[in-house]
């Protein structure tokens, strides 16, 4: 496997496209006050959580069907102008930035829950449904979705990149999780995928081709879930270690023996400090394993046995405090809170500052290898950082706290995010376990799957949309 190219990490040259003014008249007299101009508008569907810089979509337009996703795509089409689908912006790779111009397509206002099949344990959403709002929704069928990639992001922001989070040790990704779609074509023809059954063996999975298409396949209308029962019994805990290698190996002792935990997550040391900074809690300031249990009140209870006898093989006893449970609703909340906040908590560390964020994933049984040589690495470094990880199916983050000022801080973050990706490639692993391609990761996703891999993706990219209208510029440059 070669090494990551040097440039891999760069923002590819911009190529914008002029927008005709006979297409902004044109959606403006078809969506009314659907549709904005107004800077402010551009401006906040032309940033995300990323640390790229690029200039706004000339325009907004605010779908509220299926039909109006197919006529502005339609219209854009006309004049091969590009369409950006936007859900809640909080995309972490610049998924959502117009690099070649055109308009933004928010489908925050598609926010319908369409239909809930709870004897099937299904659901049928509009894409602007968040993930909050869903479990509202079906909580009271003794029903949830167990996707939580921190963010309250939206459903069809979540399937466009094959999101996964804190429960995919046990429930998986979105992968496994989305049964059927209805998409908008770069023609604007709506299709449908796949159906409501759990298996199909009917011609090819245009399904799971969608999903983790980022935006430049189809847009998503709507989407079909795959639902759970609630748990009868949830039990949380904090599992503190004197080092990051013993809260690793305790991570993998778990996974190897079949413990059905439900999240396992990890937290290195200045995280932990960080975290408590902004939310106000006083958490043993140590590496820490933040975990939580579903099932029934046995099961719970003996997954809980298991553990406890595991974390304190490498030195985190209850009796000496560092084993402490949260068994309370009210208690979790705070926790996992707190655990989603981490990310916010990095930059409130240091006021102003940029994120250069990477969330690789690697064979379990190579994830100490991994995860400690890149924490080694920033600390030497001396560059401030954050750490998290899903380290139950072996993905973790970290983030790079950049001075937007110094170009030298953003090139020292983008060496230290080179050389950890190089080494998780090195060890069977990918460049992104969650967080998809965008802009970030175009040359290492040649780096992971190879040219000829690459070639056939914009094969398909060609044949679905040949004149590259759907969100060009991401996950490949044709």
């Amino acid at each position: 496997m070669n090494a990551p190219t040097a440039h891999s990490h760069l923002l590819p040259q911009l190529n914008l496209r002029d927008v005709p003014a006979a297409l902004l008249e044109d959606l403006k007299s078809r969506f009314g006050g659907q549709f904005s101009a107004a800077l402010v508008v551009r401006e906040q569907h032309g940033r995300d959580e990323s640390a790229f810089d690029v200039p706004p979509p000339a325009a907004v337009v605010f779908a509220q069907s299926t039909a109006d996703v197919s006529d502005a795509i339609q219209l854009a089409a006309r004049y091969r102008v590009p369409v950006i689908p936007f859900g809640v912006g909080s995309s972490l790779e610049g998924h959502l930035l117009a690099v070649q111009g055109g308009i933004s397509l928010d489908v925050s206002r598609m926010n319908q829950v369409l239909a809930i099949n709870a004897e099937d344990l299904t659901v049928t959403v509009q894409p602007g449904v968040t993930r909050k709002q869903l479990n509202e929704a079906v909580k009271s069928a003794g029903l949830f979705f167990p996707i939580d990639p921190g963010a309250d992001a939206s459903i069809g922001g979540m399937s466009a990149t094959r999101a996964s989070g804190t429960n995919a040790v046990r429930y998986g990704t979105m992968r496994e999780n989305v049964l059927a779609l209805e998409v908008v074509t770069a023609s604007g023809e709506v299709i449908r995928t796949g159906t409501r059954a759990k298996k199909s063996s009917a011609g090819y999975d245009l399904t799971r081709l969608m999903v983790g298409s980022e935006g430049t396949l189809g847009v998503m209308t709507e989407i079909t879930l795959k639902l759970y029962p609630l748990p009868e019994a949830v039990m949380a805990a904090t599992c503190s270690f004197a080092n990051l290698a013993d809260a690793v190996a305790t991570t993998i002792q778990l996974i190897q023996l079949g413990v059905p935990i439900a999240r396992c997550e990890l937290l290195d040391a200045n995280t932990v400090r960080m975290v408590n900074a902004h939310s106000k809690l006083s958490l043993r300031e140590g590496d820490m394993l933040l975990m939580e249990f579903h099932g029934s009140p046995d099961g719970v209870r003996e997954q809980v046995q298991t553990v406890q006898e595991i974390a304190a093989e490498f030195g985190a006893r209850a009796e000496d405090g560092a084993f402490e449970w949260a068994t309370t609703p009210e208690e979790r909340t705070r926790l996992w809170t707190a655990r989603h906040n981490a990310y916010f908590a990095g930059i409130q560390s240091r006021p102003g500052c940029k994120v250069i964020t990477t969330d690789t994933c690697v064979p379990i049984s190579h994830l100490a290898d991994a995860l400690l040589d890149s924490v080694r690495e920033a600390q030497d470094a001396g560059l401030p950082y954050f750490m998290v990880g899903h380290v139950g199916d072996g993905n973790f983050h970290m983030g790079y706290l950049i001075d937007p000022a110094q170009p030298q801080e953003r090139e020292l973050a983008e060496q230290l995010n080179h050389t950890l990706v190089a080494r998780a490639l090195r060890l069977g692993g990918t460049c992104t376990g969650e967080h998809g391609v965008g802009l970030h990761k175009q040359g290492f996703l040649i780096d992971e799957t190879g040219s000829g891999a690459v070639e056939m993706m914009r094969t398909i990219k060609r044949a679905l949309d040949p004149h590259n209208i759907l969100n060009p510029g991401k996950i490949f440059s044709l």
